[in-house]
């Protein structure tokens, strides 16, 4: 059998049990180990051509049958040009194959965290291999040797934690973009005093938070997180969808989790929902057009903030790069501040170990 055939015939067998995420990292490395057991390269089509054409269309179930004709004739080109699954048990071209997911486009190593994946991805596509007898062991290394070249840490770099003093005014220009400034607003401090992930937080219905009455002694108010709409591009949706909606990470089907919020959040959340006249069904964070909150404009809007309030050597810099360091400067404020591990895991939705570790 060609590595080409039973590559395919691996993500067919997977499709199914798996979410959009994983299928489309499952099809990133497929494709660069496709291309580097090759027989020859082909020089009467695009790279780029190439890789899009097993990427987005061979190790994509859904979509192969409805490949346009030039997808279709490079994909022909690749299969006649497969070389057999056989070719594993050559240690250089084991060496070759790894050598290419662990490498970028533009001849630089890959991030860790990236390597890391795509050796576990290939360590399952071998154990499949084996047990559908196409190969007699695992040719991938072992042990010390496997580990060598993808340390990783799971740590937090503290770098990138925001001081309230940067998230006070980053809020506080985002509030004030003109165009749907008040809506991510209140998004981004939902992640800021709650520490939800970003895609657990687009999935929030108003009747998910419970709010005390205005005059009440006690303001603090209280998040149910049950739900997550993780930004996978609809090429990898059984739906069609941009969005797919899961259970909880890392959590049994059903399960939910409550977090509370302070007393800063329930002032904003009050005055959001007030403003946008949502109801309970409605979802709590909405696009312009009322659908669910895009990540492109998520992304746009923190990355604006940044650099109109930051100095330029703080902009450039990992302090609050990314969205998700709003989660991690919560659980790590709410750690400093003494409150037992096990209640920040189980507000987290981690366990204390992986807590603890990052």
């Amino acid at each position: 059998m060609s590595w080409y055939k039973f590559a395919v015939e691996y993500v067919d067998a997977r499709w199914s049990q798996l979410g959009g995420n994983s299928r489309k990292n499952i099809a990133k490395p497929l494709t660069a180990t496709t291309i580097a057991l090759l027989r020859t390269k082909p020089t009467q089509f695009a790279p780029a051509a190439v890789r899009t054409a097993l990427r987005e269309w061979a190790f994509n179930t859904n979509r192969r049958p409805n490949a346009p004709r030039d997808v279709v004739d490079i994909l022909r080109w690749v299969e006649r040009n497969s070389l057999p699954v056989s070719a594993w048990e050559d240690p250089e071209k084991v060496d070759q194959v790894l050598r290419s997911i662990d490498t970028l486009l533009d001849g630089k190593q890959a991030a860790a965290w990236s390597r890391k994946r795509n050796r576990r991805i290939l360590y399952v596509v071998m154990k499949y291999a084996i047990r559908r007898r196409v190969l007699r062991a695992n040719p991938l290394p072992k042990g010390k040797e496997s580990t060598a070249v993808v340390k990783t840490t799971n740590a937090v770099d503290k770098r990138s934690l925001l001081h309230p003093e940067q998230a006070a005014a980053i809020f506080d220009w985002i509030r004030r973009r003109p165009r749907g400034g008040k809506r991510l607003h209140a998004f981004f401090a939902t992640l800021y005093y709650c520490g939800p992930r970003p895609e657990e937080a687009v999935a929030m219905r108003v009747e998910d938070v419970i709010l005390p009455a205005p005059d009440a002694d006690d303001q603090w108010c209280e998040l149910l997180i049950h739900t997550a709409t993780p930004e996978v591009g609809k090429q990898w949706t059984d739906t069609g969808e941009i969005h797919e909606q899961r259970d909880l990470k890392g959590r049994a089907e059903g399960e939910t989790r409550t977090v509370p919020g302070y007393p800063a959040l329930t002032l904003i959340l009050r005055q959001h929902i007030e403003d946008e006249q949502l109801q309970p069904g409605d979802l709590l964070f909405q696009g312009e057009s009322g659908g669910i909150l895009a990540g492109s404009v998520i992304r746009r809007a923190w990355r604006g903030a940044r650099k109109a309030v930051l100095p330029p050597h703080v902009f450039e810099s990992s302090t609050g790069r990314r969205v998700y360091d709003n989660r991690n400067t919560r659980l790590t404020k709410w750690l400093n501040d003494g409150i037992p591990p096990a209640q920040v895991a189980e507000w987290a939705g981690n366990s204390v170990t992986v807590l603890l570790a990052t």
